[in-house]
């Protein structure tokens, strides 16, 4: 039977205290409703839907090209989890699979839970996902009886015996579509809040004679995210474990405790990571790497056996072939370097293409803006970069060519060229001693 997987994502999210949609709050660098869109996809659904009602059109934004897998409905007022379910299912009509409801702000719920809530479906005709806190205050409570769910109370309505009860609700509901509309059309908003809550399709199907079951995950998969402080741990969280990971995966982190990670950061085996390096999205990295300390990459491809820092910045649209060297206090950006090239130390590469087994000197410079349009430098085969020598784009610089140090390179180097473009050194005999003499009474003019 397929399944479609709801995801609500309309709340204001106050207590965040942010002009920002919470869904669009950060774990791992990426949004939290990406994180929850990854958790969908990991069972391969007829559809996703999410339910968006504050900020949609930043959060459409920012999901970018994720849109154009997602459906999405619009709950103009929001009256409750109830209420945002139906405004889902009415744009599922015709479906009559099984659905999944998570929620835009619990990031964390794992592949392995989300393909168990689906398997749960054939043996039940509602499944809800429920966890045991370390303090359950806040939380609903799962009311169960021989394994069977009998209602959900919500920690405002619930009495003291209820309250003492410590299986609580993450919020995740699955059933049948059929029979989730069908429930949905009879709840009411008789509670504290004056909403429609999809917990209590619960207690509406035992009356109806159907059976509700109950499975639980770590109570760190269930975290939502609802103030600043909660998006703190949630980070930490994150971090502990994609560190775990990536020990597990053959990755030698140096000093776990002091390396960051984003959400798609992806690392071969026996790579070596040393202390405080951090990973901005999008970076990939090859088998047998080493990056060194307080080095800095986001947005880039890393090939097999390079070498990169220490105090190294590998900015977006950066393109390592196999056994590349990028030294330190290197930034490099939107360029593309062949094997075993080396930048190894003080210099700024941006906007270039870089042949295989090239030396650039330390304190290279590719002057690539001209204050309007970015220009390209394009450096071959063999090269050797003379040491402080400016590369003004657009240039080449051809297979074999060489630059003299503290040149400004600004017209093509043929190959097999040496490059020299400096002013001619002159050296005034005694010029030292008269310019301190002179400096020097203009600045004490009452010294003899």
């Amino acid at each position: 039977m397929d399944t479609a997987v709801i995801i609500l994502a309309a709340g204001k999210g106050t207590r965040m205290i942010s002009s920002r949609p919470k869904v669009l709050h950060e774990v791992g660098n990426f949004p939290l409703i990406s994180h929850c869109i990854k958790t969908a996809q990991s069972i391969d659904p007829k559809k996703i839907l999410i339910v968006l009602g504050h900020g949609q059109s930043e959060i459409k934004k920012v999901l970018g090209n994720e849109v154009n897998s997602i459906d999405f409905a619009i709950q103009e007022k929001q009256l409750g989890t109830g209420h945002a379910v139906g405004v889902a299912t009415n744009e599922l009509a015709d479906f009559d699979g099984n659905l999944i409801v998570l929620f835009g702000d619990t990031p964390f719920i794992s592949a392995k839970t989300m393909t168990k809530i689906e398997n749960e479906c054939k043996q039940a005709d509602l499944v809800v996902l429920g966890f045991h806190p370390q303090d359950p205050t806040g939380y609903g409570r799962l009311v169960t009886k021989n394994k069977e769910l009998l209602r959900i109370v919500e920690h405002k309505d619930a009495n003291d015996e209820e309250l003492a009860i410590t299986l609580c609700n993450s919020g995740v509901m699955a059933g049948s579509a059929v029979l989730i509309k069908k429930l949905l059309k009879e709840l009411d908003r008789n509670n504290k809040n004056n909403e429609i809550y999809l917990t209590d399709c619960i207690e509406l199907a035992k009356t109806e004679g159907l059976r509700s079951t109950y499975l639980t995950c770590d109570p760190t998969e269930a975290l939502g995210i609802n103030s600043p402080q909660q998006l703190a741990y949630a980070e930490k969280r994150f971090q502990q474990t994609a560190r775990n990971v990536a020990l597990n995966n053959g990755i030698h982190l140096v000093a776990p405790e002091t390396v960051f990670f984003s959400f798609d950061t992806n690392l071969g085996q026996d790579t070596v990571i040393e202390p405080n390096v951090i990973f901005g999205p999008g970076v990939t990295i090859g088998t047998g790497c080493k990056v060194k300390a307080f080095s800095y990459l986001e947005g880039c491809k890393i090939s097999n056996d390079c070498n990169i820092g220490p105090f190294a910045r590998i900015r977006p649209g950066v393109d390592l072939s196999k056994g590349v060297k990028i030294g330190n206090f290197v930034e490099i950006k939107n360029a593309k370097v062949a094997e075993h090239s080396k930048i190894n130390h003080l210099s700024y590469i941006g906007d270039a293409e870089i042949g295989q087994n090239t030396n650039i000197g330390a304190g290279t410079i590719t002057c690539n803006y001209d204050g309007f349009n970015k220009h390209k430098t394009v450096i071959g085969e063999d090269v050797f970069i003379g040491s402080n020598t400016m590369l003004v784009a657009p240039v080449n610089i051809g297979n074999n060519a060489m630059t003299g140090s503290g040149s400004v390179i600004t017209k093509d180097v043929a190959a097999q060229d040496l490059a020299i473009a400096r002013s001619d050194q002159s050296n005034k005999k005694g010029g030292a001693k008269k310019l301190k003499a002179v400096l020097s009474r203009k600045k004490n003019p009452k010294a003899k």
